[in-house]
């Protein structure tokens, strides 16, 4: 489910740097940095990989653009996480391509569940979210301030 323009790439050390950079532009821009945001963008392995997650980047004309994370909770609950496109190439339709992989991808590993947390202010992103299937539930717990809404796929 690539746009023609973006590809979509796994992981790779060599794009661990853009994972947390890409990350930290945005959260950075609408917040701040929280304690959990820096063991995940700081550790990726432990935290993600290593616990039979995935994360994935956007390419666009050979240059990585965007990074989402698939964090996998059990072996049918997972977490859309961490998901970040550069500024200045929001809008090429890399967000949506990360986005929709993601779910397939969560899909094809067993996931019944797939979610997501976010903020109100993100407008553009909770319409993506919407347009590709989420739908909001009630929110819980979370370890980001930063977080008022919750949204789900449930497959």
């Amino acid at each position: 489910m690539n746009s023609p323009s973006v590809q979509i790439a796994e992981y790779q050390p060599i794009f661990k740097e853009h994972f947390k950079n890409l990350n930290l532009e945005w959260i950075q821009k609408y917040f701040k940095v929280e304690p959990h945001d820096l063991e995940q963008l700081d550790n990726p392995e432990m935290y993600i990989l290593d616990k039979g997650g995935q994360i994935f980047f956007a390419i666009y004309q050979n240059e990585v653009v965007g990074t989402v994370a698939l964090v996998k909770n059990s072996a049918t609950d997972f977490e859309l996480a961490k998901m970040a496109v550069s500024p200045k190439y929001q809008g090429i339709g890399a967000g949506k391509a990360l986005c929709a992989y993601t779910i397939e991808v969560a899909q094809k590993a067993g996931a019944k569940i797939l979610w997501l947390e976010s903020s109100r202010k993100l407008t553009p992103a909770l319409t993506m979210y919407s347009k590709l299937g989420f739908v909001e539930i009630p929110m819980g717990e979370t370890p980001y301030s930063r977080a008022d809404i919750k949204m789900q796929i449930v497959f």
